[in-house]
Order: C-alpha cells, then sequence, then structure tokens
C-alpha cells in the first residue's frame, strides 16, 4: 500500500500549540467501523463506555531529555536523551554531532557530567553519566521538555506535557491520548465499573519519524521498550471472558497489547510491530487516540482499525468542525 494513500489536508491553524486549561474539555470525536460519526466532550467518556468495559493506559512518564551541556573543548552542545541502554549509559541525539566525537566530556551542572562513549552508525551517541545525587531528580531540575517539532509555543507547565497518572520515568515524548484525562475522570469510570488498568510503553522520538518509503511496507518501524504486569494481563483476560470490550488509550497501549497477544500474560521486552492494513487485531476492541500527522505510522494504524477511507473521512469532518489536531489536541473514541 502507498503511503501517500494516508495523506490529507491540514490547515496549519488547526495544529494546537498550547494544551486547554481543562484537560477533559477537548472534544470528542467517536466514529464506529461502519463509519458513524458523532460530536462530542472527552468529559462524556462515561456516557459513551459500558460496565466491564475495561481501559488501558501507559504510564509512561516524559523525562525533560533535553540537556545543554559544556564540552571540554569549551562547545556549547544540546543533548537530547533517547533511550537508557545499560548502567547510565544512554542513546542520545547531539547537536551539533562534529563536536561530540568518543572521549568528549561534558558538564551539564547540578553535579551532572557525561562521557560520549561511541558513535552509532546512524550518528546518534552514547553517553556515560556520572551524578553527584540522584541522576532523574537532577534530570528534572536542569531538563527542558522535548516537544513534538510541530509545537512552536514554550510550553509553561511541564505538567501538562505528562499523564495525571504518568509514574515510570523513561519517555521521550507523550503518550498523549491520555492527556485527556484527570483524576475526577478516572474516578467517575470506576464508579461506573469500567476497569483501568496500566502498561508501560517508554515512547521514542522514533513515534515522529516520517515514512520516508514509497511502499509502507518497507518502512523500517523503531523499537521501544514495554512492560505488561500481571495484573493488567489478568483484568484483560477477565474482561475478555465476561464480555466486556478492551478499549486501548493511545497508539503506545495499543501496540504493548497486540504484541503481548492473547491470552494477556505478563511480558517485559521491545516491540518494534508496525501496524497498518490490513490487520487483525487480536485484543483491542476500542481506541482512544488523538489526530495524527499525515502519512504517520500513527494514522496507519488507525486506518487499520477502522478502516482507511472511514477514518480519512472522519479526519475530513475533523477538519471541517476545526477540531485541534496533534499533542495538544482533541480525541477520537474508535469502537
Amino acid at each position: 500500500m502507498l503511503t501517500s494513500a494516508f495523506s490529507y489536508d491540514l490547515p496549519p491553524e488547526l495544529i494546537a500549540q498550547t494544551p486547554l486549561s481543562r484537560r477533559d474539555g477537548s472534544r470528542l470525536l467517536t466514529l464506529t467501523k461502519d463509519g458513524a460519526m458523532a460530536d462530542g466532550h472527552f468529559y462524556e467518556l462515561p456516557d459513551l463506555l459500558n460496565r466491564g468495559d475495561c481501559l488501558i493506559l501507559n504510564d509512561s512518564r516524559v523525562l525533560p531529555a533535553r540537556l545543554y551541556g559544556i564540552a571540554d573543548s569549551g562547545a556549547t552542545l544540546e543533548v537530547l536523551l533517547l533511550t537508557l541502554l545499560k548502567g547510565n549509559t544512554w542513546d542520545t541525539l547531539v547537536k551539533p554531532g562534529r563536536k561530540a566525537p568518543v572521549g568528549r566530556t561534558l558538564d551539564f551542572g547540578e553535579g551532572l557530567r557525561g562521557t560520549v562513549v561511541e558513535v552509532t552508525d546512524d550518528g546518534n551517541r552514547y553517553i556515560h553519566f556520572d551524578c553527584d545525587g540522584d541522576f532523574f531528580q537532577v534530570i528534572e531540575k536542569i531538563g527542558h521538555m522535548p516537544l513534538p517539532p510541530y509545537i512552536k509555543t514554550e510550553l509553561k507547565d511541564n505538567e501538562r506535557y505528562q499523564t495525571v497518572y504518568a509514574k515510570d520515568n523513561g519517555s521521550a515524548a507523550a503518550p498523549t491520548a491520555g492527556l485527556h484525562f484527570t483524576s475526577e475522570l478516572l474516578q467517575k469510570l470506576r464508579d461506573k465499573g469500567i476497569n483501568i488498568g496500566f502498561v508501560t510503553l517508554h515512547v521514542g522520538l522514533g513515534t515522529f519519524r516520517p515514512v520516508k518509503v514509497k511502499d509502507i511496507t518497507g518502512h523500517h518501524m523503531h523499537t521501544e521498550h514495554y512492560w505488561l504486569p500481571q495484573g493488567t494481563a489478568d483484568l484483560i483476560n477477565k474482561t475478555k471472558k465476561n464480555g466486556g470490550r478492551v478499549i486501548a488509550v493511545g497508539t503506545t497501549a495499543c501496540r504493548t497489547l497486540e504484541t503481548v497477544g492473547l491470552p494477556a500474560k505478563e511480558a517485559d521486552g521491545w516491540t518494534g510491530i508496525f501496524i497498518y492494513p490490513p490487520y487483525t487485531f487480536q485484543v483491542i476492541d476500542g481506541l482512544i487516540t488523538n489526530f495524527h500527522l499525515p502519512e504517520s505510522t500513527l494514522l496507519m494504524l488507525v486506518s487499520a482499525f477502522s478502516g482507511r477511507e472511514t477514518v480519512l473521512n472522519a479526519y475530513r469532518h475533523a477538519v471541517e468542525e476545526k477540531y485541534r489536531f496533534f499533542s495538544f489536541g482533541d480525541a477520537m473514541l474508535l469502537t
């Protein structure tokens, strides 16, 4: 299938630059596989789900992973943390890379230092960090949030690029479908008998990597680390047994569940699953997700669930109705 088959026209002014003041005040477009659509708001979600359904959310927390350090050469370098490899060695992107050869040392302040230990074939740098204090506490203090490239407005509150249930540090980008939830909304869902489980998938910057091949089957999907705990696996299996629906909150939760499959079981590993039409979903019966970039792997996943023409028609509707798009934008409920 051609990459161009997943294109659509989007006026730039519909790309949300800032989050709404009220998380669950976002608009919510519901879409069924037969193409039926309805406009609503995210706070109405409990009315759209059934007792016995379960939501699976990704509790990964975004690191303020953009750091600025002074090299032993005197140059100022920008370092973006991507993936923790082992010990305290990270896969990173460094700008300008030419000033970060193997052996280069950097001082980031607050007792944090780094040494370039390897340059990869694709130009990334493996950096080993030493820290006088707790590494993650220092990162929270000196790091900058790595917002997507299409967001040009400075974020005033870093917590607005975190879900309210985020707890496990490791993502370079937010699992944005979860940004619409509030603690109060989660409680309303539980009160209705809708169960909630968590997985962890640390979102990498590969999620923004464009598909550059003409035929999507030639695209090389990035890999990301995930963990599905036993309690969540038990919840999924129980929900399926009792006839409830398993609804993934975000493409990251979806990819985790589809990687593990049924019956669900505790799992810890790396996934490079690339979901595009045609695909038979094993686990999920529904999906909550934001609106995605044209020709992106995320749009392809959504199209695999609801059908390409159905999804593109819904996107045309969203453009006409001036929905807000991408990370800080509005949401869809696909069933």
